[in-house]
C-alpha cells in the first residue's frame, strides 16, 4: 500500500483526535468546501442568477443574433461607387451592377453593433456557467490539511554499494603489468592492420597474381607503344613475410588477451562479492523494517476508514454544489433587453 510508505503530508495537532475518530463534526470540514465565496470569486463580473434566461434561450438568442448580424454585413459588403453599362449594336450590358449605400446605412450598423454586443454578453455568462460547473467538479478533496495521518517511525534505510566498472578492474594492475598491456596491444594492433583483410600486406598478395608482365599504350592516335611491367615481389617473398609477421601478431595478441581476461575475472569476482554483501545488509534491514511497517498500517487502516466517510459527504456537498450551479440563469442587463426581447418572442 503506497500510501502507507509515503503518508499524505504532515499532521495537524495530536489534540484534534479522540478515540476511533476524529473530533468534532464533518460539516465543519466539507462546509468549508461549499461556501458561497468561492463561487463569486469564479464568477467575478458576469450575471449568472437564480432567476433570467436559460442555457438555452440564451444560445438560441445568441445565434439569432448572429444570423442577423450576417444579414446586415450581407447588405453592407455589396455596396460600391459605380455601375457599368456596355452597348454593343442595340443591346445594353451590365458589367458592373450598382448598389448604392442603403438610405437607413446608420441605423443597420447600430443594430449590427447592438447585435454583436448583446450576443458577446450572453456568450460571457453562457462560458462562466459552464467555467463555474467545471470548477466545482474539479474541486479537490483535502481530508489531509484538516486531519491528521497516523505518524510513522522513520523506516531505516539502506545505500547499497555500487558495482565496479571495467576502469577499477585495470586500476588493480601493477605498473608494470599495465605497462605491458600498452606495448602488447600497440604491436598487436599495428601488425595486425598491416597483414590482415584489407591491408598493405594482404592487397599486394591480392594483386600479385593478376599483374601482366607486358601492357600496351596509346600514345598517340592508333598507335599503341609495349610497356614492360618489372614486378619486384614474388608469391613466396611475400608469403615469409606474412607467415613472419603473423607469428608475431600472435604472440602480442596472446597477451592482449591474458590481460583482458585477467581484467574480466577481477570485475566478476568483486561485483559477486559487493552483491553478496549487499543483499545481506538488505535482508536485515528489510526484516525490521517490517515490524515497523505493521504496527504502522494497523493505525492507517483505521484512518482510512474515517477518511472514507469523510469522502462521502465531501462527495454529496459538490453534487449539491453542482446541481445549484446547473440551475443559474443569466440576468439581462437592461442595455441588453431591448433586443433579447426582439429575439425572445419568436422562441415561443
Amino acid at each position: 500500500m503506497d500510501f502507507l510508505r509515503n503518508p499524505p503530508g504532515p499532521p495537524l495537532n495530536p489534540s484534534l483526535y479522540r478515540e476511533g475518530f476524529i473530533f468534532g463534526k464533518f460539516e465543519t470540514f466539507c462546509n468549508k468546501l461549499s461556501n458561497k465565496s468561492k463561487l463569486k470569486e469564479i464568477m467575478g463580473k458576469h450575471s449568472l442568477s437564480s432567476k433570467g434566461l436559460s442555457l438555452s434561450q440564451a444560445q438560441s438568442i445568441s445565434n439569432l443574433c448572429n444570423q442577423r448580424s450576417r444579414d446586415i454585413n450581407s447588405k453592407l459588403s455589396t455596396v460600391n461607387n459605380f455601375s457599368r453599362d456596355l452597348k454593343i449594336g442595340e443591346e445594353t450590358y451590365v458589367e458592373t451592377v450598382g448598389m448604392a449605400m442603403p438610405e437607413n446605412v446608420v441605423d443597420l450598423l447600430l443594430e449590427k453593433a447592438e447585435l454583436h454586443s448583446t450576443q458577446a454578453f450572453l456568450m460571457e455568462n453562457i462560458k462562466a456557467k459552464d467555467d463555474l460547473i467545471k470548477s466545482i467538479q474539479k474541486e479537490v478533496f483535502d481530508y489531509n490539511s484538516e486531519v491528521p495521518y497516523p505518524q510513522r517511525e522513520k523506516l531505516e534505510l539502506f545505500r547499497e554499494e555500487s558495482h565496479k566498472d571495467e576502469s577499477w578492474a585495470w586500476d588493480q594492475l601493477t605498473n608494470s603489468e599495465y605497462n605491458e598491456y600498452l606495448e602488447a596491444e600497440a604491436f598487436a594492433s599495428h601488425i595486425g592492420q598491416f597483414i590482415h583483410k584489407g591491408g598493405v600486406l594482404d592487397k599486394l598478395r591480392t594483386e600479385l597474381p593478376t599483374i601482366k608482365t607486358l601492357e600496351w599504350m596509346e600514345v598517340e592516335e592508333g598507335k599503341k607503344t609495349p610497356m614492360k611491367v618489372n614486378i619486384h615481389h614474388n608469391s613466396e617473398e611475400l608469403l615469409a613475410l606474412h607467415e613472419t609477421l603473423a607469428s608475431h601478431h600472435r604472440k602480442y595478441e596472446q597477451r592482449v588477451n591474458y590481460f583482458k581476461a585477467k581484467i574480466k575475472n577481477l570485475l566478476t569476482s568483486k561485483n559477486s562479492e559487493i552483491s553478496r554483501s549487499n543483499s545481506e545488509k538488505q535482508n536485515e534491514i528489510n526484516s525490521k523494517n517490517t515490524l515497523v511497517m505493521e504496527a504502522y498500517e494497523k493505525e492507517c487502516n483505521k484512518w482510512e476508514g474515517e477518511n472514507s466517510k469523510a469522502l462521502h459527504v465531501f462527495e454529496e456537498g459538490r453534487q449539491k454544489r453542482i446541481s445549484e450551479a446547473a440551475g443559474m440563469r443569466i440576468d439581462v442587463d437592461g442595455r441588453f433587453q431591448k433586443t433579447i426581447d426582439t429575439f425572445l418572442s419568436s422562441l415561443d
